[in-house]
């Protein structure tokens, strides 16, 4: 058996930095095959409890290993709605892989690239859509956001017979999976057609609905809704609060990912929306989003990426495999670095960035250790623009034009249990509005525990 993981063919990075068609290519139906050999097939299997879905893991698996590929993506289906999204994007390797009994001796089974490998080939044939499972008796429920957390608790309501419509603020639906991850991670046609997947289930979609602007949940009341799901994200941008940050040439990572992702910026000029670059870029923060600004400044035409973090390699966020993969395309690194000031010309252009040198101390409340200024250090770095990715916050629309909905000091929804349900009875919340900003997988497992708890609350159970 091997000892190893399967690996996944890639674009060299000399090629793929200069592109946006998808870094990992996928597991073919052989290379599949040998990585669903490795699976040992617990009886007790503890990388299920790594899956915030729920996932019955070595069921697919062993599909796959019999090569009955159809019957794989019945099982993963049975607890996961968006799985070629995830088979892309979860971070396996620190939940289901990370349990993973192979794993304590060799290296895990590739859990996530065999997912992908089941959805993908599901894609390729043409989905099918299940039957509803719930009967009659279904009442109508509103999703306000259509991202992870959104759609899975809208095809689990859906599959048990309700009425659901998804109001979505953006003309396409899919939140952070559309405007936050690169077509290089997740192509947009992968996510058009799991959305497709949920429509058939029954869900219908109204795009360009700001819900607290264009309609308000008492309104919608009065249209007949029963019970409200409020899954709009952490789409708010943080800033560092320096000195310079209003220069041109500064961009958040939510504006910058925005106008490249959902708005095609990378398409100039089929598409109309343009994003000035110059030759030097600098990304301040450690975690995926960082990555993503940082290998995408690239492949718009930047000579020059730096990533600026804090802290060291050790403490950084984001996945081992975006970083490796930053690194190979180019992307340069500076640790235990801090911008304290950015630069700019008489024009109010961004010109430079003024950074201090830093070292790691006690452990914070992270558990990571707290990075401290090295005094006198400070240097300046040239650039030409400065993309902030340290993190988002809830957007407070919503709260602000819903009387007695609680929340907390930073504006997450204040939820009574893992059901989700907040201070008002009909309202419940989930995913990274409550959270702050997580993963699409932990955001999916919001999800799924709400749907379950609507739909008993509708039932009168």
């Amino acid at each position: 058996m091997l000892k190893t993981k399967t690996k996944m063919s890639e674009q060299p990075p000399e090629v793929r930095n200069k592109n946006f068609n998808e870094v990992a290519l996928g597991y073919t139906e052989e290379e599949a095959l040998l990585e669903a050999s490795r699976c040992l097939q617990c009886k007790k299997p503890p990388c299920i409890a790594g899956c915030p879905v729920g996932i019955d893991i070595p069921g697919f698996i062993a599909k796959i290993n019999d090569g009955d590929f159809d019957a794989a993506i019945t099982v993963l289906k049975d607890k996961n709605n968006l799985p070629a999204i995830c088979g892309r994007v979860c971070p396996q390797e620190t939940q289901c892989e990370e349990l993973c009994v192979m794993g304590k001796r060799n290296e895990p089974v590739a859990i996530g690239r065999l997912e992908r490998f089941a959805a993908d080939w599901e894609l390729k044939r043409g989905v099918k859509s299940p039957k509803k499972s719930g009967g009659d008796g279904g009442s109508k429920v509103a999703i306000i956001g259509g991202g992870p957390a959104g759609l899975t608790a809208a095809a689990d309501l859906a599959k048990a017979g309700h009425d659901v419509t998804i109001f979505e603020a953006f003309h396409t639906t899919g939140g952070v999976l559309v405007y936050g991850i690169p077509e290089f991670r997740l192509p947009k046609d992968i996510v058009r057609q799991e959305v497709d997947y949920i429509k058939q289930l029954g869900v219908q979609i109204a795009t360009d609905i700001i819900v607290g602007k264009t309609v308000t949940l008492d309104e919608l009341r009065e249209e007949g809704f029963k019970a409200f799901f409020i899954a709009t994200g952490a789409g708010l941008p943080r800033f560092m609060g320096i000195p310079g940050e209003n220069y041109c040439g500064v961009y958040s990572a939510n504006e910058f990912l925005t106008r490249v992702n959902l708005m095609k910026a990378y398409l100039f000029p089929e598409y109309d929306t343009p994003v000035k670059l110059g030759s030097r870029v600098a990304v301040v923060g450690g975690g995926n989003v960082a990555m993503d600004s940082a290998r995408t400044s690239l492949r718009l035409g930047a000579d020059e990426v730096t990533i600026v973090y804090r802290r060291s390699e050790t403490e950084m966020p984001a996945r081992h495999e975006e970083s490796e993969h930053a690194k190979e395309e180019g992307v340069k690194f500076m640790l235990l670095t801090n911008p304290v000031e950015v630069l700019g010309d008489d024009d109010y252009k961004v010109t430079g960035l003024r950074c201090i040198k830093m070292e790691l101390g006690e452990p914070d409340a992270s558990g990571r250790r707290r990075p401290v200024p090295i005094p006198d250090s400070e240097f300046d770095l040239q650039v030409d623009n400065y993309i902030v990715a340290i993190g988002q916050t809830p957007n407070p629309l919503v709260p602000r034009t819903t009387p007695g909905l609680e929340v907390q000091s930073w504006g997450g929804i204040v939820t009574k249990d893992d059901s989700g349900l907040t201070s008002i009875g009909d309202v419940w919340a989930g995913g990274d509005i409550v959270t702050g900003a997580a993963t699409v997988i932990s955001a999916m497992g919001a999800g799924k525990q709400t749907a379950l708890a609507i739909d008993k609350y509708l039932r009168g159970k």
